[in-house]
């Protein structure tokens, strides 16, 4: 048994977050891979695997029921759109995810193996961080994870959410991925306290709708998720 077996699944049970055995050994196994490329490339300032768990997996982890809230919401907003005529025959197409900023893949990677519907894609201006995110992808047979090298404001494809893990201010986040923001899309912004002078310095093109307090097991820090509408 892997030694952070138990402690990730006291932290599941802790985010009332259900995963079955695959995943929870994907997670694993993305921690120790995580680890062996970090003592070669620096991918992460976290070299201890029970801190890799708590800092950077719960961390994640604890995003992953609101994402799956908010997927509720737009699928039920999606299907009220397609009422009427034949549009009710159409397959809905995966939803679409860019994860900016993702370094380690966090939490792209994490929402990739928890979220199987949701197509992934982690984005870094670092070449080496996004060959691991292709290495993951590869070794965990993760289909709906993509890594890409390049700048966000180069991004012209569009994306139904937009995620970052304290990748910049709110304002810079939003205005430099602002065209590859789908329409009826969603930025998610990952930050420690909730950040008023960020949200009060947002520029007219996004919105808060709501902010959301998180409880990450075993970190005793301020977390809080920040949803924007375009």
């Amino acid at each position: 048994m892997h030694k952070l077996s138990l402690p990730l699944r006291q932290g599941l049970d802790g985010l009332g977050l259900s995963l079955d055995e695959r995943q929870q050994n994907q997670l694993l196994s993305y921690v120790d891979l995580m680890g062996k490329w970090t003592r070669v490339y620096n991918l992460t300032a976290v070299r201890d695997p029970q801190e890799m768990l708590t800092h950077h997996l719960l961390d994640s982890l604890s995003v992953v029921m609101p994402l799956r809230r908010q997927l509720k919401a737009m699928q039920a907003e999606h299907s009220g759109n397609s009422q009427g005529g034949d549009q009710h025959l159409v397959a809905p197409r995966p939803v679409t995810l860019l994860d900016v900023g993702s370094g380690a893949g966090l939490p792209g990677v994490v929402i990739a193996i928890t979220c199987p519907e949701v197509r992934v894609t982690c984005l870094d201006a670092v070449a080496k961080k996004v060959a691991f995110i292709q290495q993951a992808a590869s070794a965990f047979k993760l289909s709906n994870l993509t890594g890409r090298h390049a700048r966000i404001e180069a991004v012209t494809d569009r994306f139904d959410i937009i995620s970052s893990r304290a990748f910049a201010s709110l304002a810079d986040f939003v205005n430099g991925s602002c065209q590859a923001l789908a329409s009826g899309g969603v930025w998610m912004a990952m930050k420690g306290k909730r950040p008023e002078d960020e949200m009060a310095a947002l520029p007219d093109l996004a919105k808060v709708f709501h902010v959301e307090q998180l409880q990450v097991p075993g970190l005793d820090a301020q977390r809080c998720l920040v949803w924007m509408r375009g």
